[in-house]
């Protein structure tokens, strides 16, 4: 559908629903973010060990409609003051998603407001041109979730080349698993992030898995596993296991590959700037890292507050509203895509 938009005053109603939080945001103008509620599952899921899909479909449906009245509320605007209706529709847990884009389709024709489909990952990009206001493509991105390992160059709005993503495990992912093991509770990645600002981050030396130079994908089953044996080996010598060195030399061992990885594609594509975007993208180890091999190579690093890491609205809002103002609208049969690639 090719349309013909002014840029400006453009307000965006946004949804998120990919996977345990339900976020709703207004967005003008891509950037400026008028309301960004987030209502997480965190504490449902917890008693769990991780996410489960049921579960956190109802959960959607029982505050979908709360959020975004609240949303409109903070923002101080009605519906009839929306311009277009952005609403991730991949990749994600397919019933999550699919609550969503329900709710926003129903809007949609209910108030006759154009619907912009919206993926997810992209989204994750777009939180730092919300952070960064005078941020403009090119740059590499390093994007770091529970489901995702990639590197991207981005060349402009919604133009991208991939550079590297994960063979197997995702960052945030082996966070999960190696907190698990270690008893220490869902979500992982926070945890061992804190636990790692005290313990000896050299005390293991446990494998760094670069693969071979001619590539910039990732692999960190082999380092799970590495962890996994440590600490049965550990366990059946009667050794004692530090848990605050176990985590930091673990994250060490991740972020140094995750930082390397991004600096060396960073200089092969001739970018001078490095935007990190996910959950992992919180984490400090991984900021400090990056922002001192940064420092060392001239190149600036860019990421976004930590609010904005997180599975949020607002970063979707931002995608809508470049999508919107190139014509790119959706229909009403819109339909949640699962394993929907960037």
């Amino acid at each position: 559908m090719d349309i013909s938009i002014e840029k400006d005053n453009i307000i965006t109603l946004a949804i998120e629903t990919s996977c345990d939080e339900t976020s709703v945001s207004v967005v003008k103008n891509g950037r400026e973010v008028l309301s960004n509620i987030i209502s997480s599952q965190i504490e449902v899921h917890k008693k769990f060990g991780g996410v489960v899909p049921e579960i956190a479909s109802r959960k959607h449906i029982e505050n979908i409609n709360s959020i975004i009245k609240n949303a409109l509320d903070e923002a101080r605007v009605t519906l009839d003051d929306i311009d277009n209706i952005g609403v991730t529709y991949g990749p994600g847990l397919v019933g999550a998603l699919l609550v969503g884009i329900s709710s926003a389709k129903a809007l949609s024709f209910g108030k006759n407001i154009p619907l912009v489909p919206v993926n997810h990952i992209e989204g994750h990009i777009y939180a730092n041109f919300i952070e960064h206001k005078d941020l403009e493509p090119p740059f590499t991105c390093l994007i770091v979730s529970g489901g995702h390992t990639h590197l991207v160059n981005v060349k402009d709005y919604g133009e991208y080349e991939f550079l590297g993503r994960t063979r197997d495990d995702a960052a945030g992912e082996a966070f999960d698993k190696v907190a698990r093991a270690l008893g220490l509770g869902y979500p992982g990645g926070p945890i061992i992030d804190n636990l790692a600002k005290i313990g000896n981050k050299d005390a293991i030396e446990f494998p760094r898995v670069y693969l071979d130079e001619d590539t910039f994908d990732f692999s960190f089953s082999g380092l799970k596993s590495a962890v996994l044996n440590y600490l049965n080996s550990s366990k059946q010598k009667g050794i004692e296991i530090v848990v605050e060195d176990v985590a930091a030399s673990f994250q060490q061992a991740v972020i140094e590959v995750l930082v390397e990885k991004a600096i060396k594609a960073s200089k092969k594509s001739g970018n001078h700037i490095i935007a990190i975007a996910g959950g992992v993208a919180a984490n400090e180890g991984l900021r400090n890292l990056m922002e001192l091999r940064g420092e060392e190579e001239g190149i600036e690093i860019k990421y976004p507050s930590k609010i904005l890491c997180t599975d949020n609205a607002a970063m979707i809002g931002c995608v809508a509203y470049y999508n919107y103002v190139k014509g790119k609208i959706g229909d009403l049969d819109l339909n949640a895509v699962p394993n929907l690639k960037l």
